[in-house]
């Protein structure tokens, strides 16, 4: 009983330790200007009898400028550790002839999830991709079909298409670690709290209004908040 408790401790102070030796980085975009208006779509009778508004979604901000949408990752990932995909799938749903969520971020070899919710045809095609073993293209024509991909390498972004809707669009991040994040609504990110502490280029790119870069250093327990700024087109 003894040897347990002992054991039991010794497992339990390197838990804690490893706690708080590990680094946090949150953080937020802001998008400085104002930004394009996004333009109407026409939906025509492909989605169904009574289909919804569509606007185009370039820009997603808050009412201080925050920007959603925004791919943020480290470029230099801790080197020598090992990183197992999530167990869980991520969801690429198509909903009133949409891409939900319009940008995605997964690692590789994890499950996505490409599912159609409408009552009509979507056609999922990847095929611009440089990567061969990215590339696919499929029909789902029936409400509640799911098709399920995994992809072996790092890209950024996937672009997966509609050929049904041609102004359907998803972008998808793909890394082979697990330190990066897409910006809410509310320009918020935040990594996972297991980093180690070191010297990193942390990178936000958004598919709009382009990309910036920070070098940070963080040390052990470290709690840092890292924020960017991407500017608007200027008005044509």
């Amino acid at each position: 009983m003894k040897s347990y408790l002992q054991s039991l401790a010794v497992v339990v102070l390197a838990c804690s330790l490893q706690t708080l030796s590990a680094a946090e980085i949150t953080g937020k975009v802001t998008l400085k200007g104002t930004p394009p208006a996004e333009k109407p779509i026409p939906v025509g009778p492909t989605c169904g009898p009574n289909p919804k508004p569509l606007t185009t979604r370039f820009y997603v901000t808050s009412s201080d400028g925050e920007l959603g949408n925004v791919f943020v990752y480290i470029k230099n990932p801790p080197a020598g550790k090992k990183h197992e995909p999530p167990a869980q799938a991520a969801v690429l749903d198509q909903q009133s002839c949409e891409y939900q969520p319009y940008v995605m971020a997964i690692m590789t070899n994890q499950k996505l999830t490409i599912r159609n919710s409408d009552t009509f045809m979507h056609n999922v095609n990847s095929s611009s991709s440089p990567n061969k073993s990215h590339q696919f293209n499929i029909a789902q024509p029936n409400k509640g079909m799911e098709s399920v991909k995994t992809f072996d390498k790092p890209e950024l972004p996937l672009k997966l298409l509609c050929n049904v809707h041609n102004w359907m669009f998803a972008y998808v991040g793909i890394f082979d670690h697990p330190y990066f994040a897409v910006t809410d609504k509310d320009g918020k990110f935040k990594f996972p709290a297991d980093l180690p502490a070191g010297k990193y280029t942390i990178v936000a790119k958004h598919m709009k209004a382009g990309e910036s870069t920070q070098e940070v250093t963080v040390a052990e327990g470290d709690k840092k908040t890292v924020d960017f700024t991407l500017s608007a087109p200027a008005p044509q």
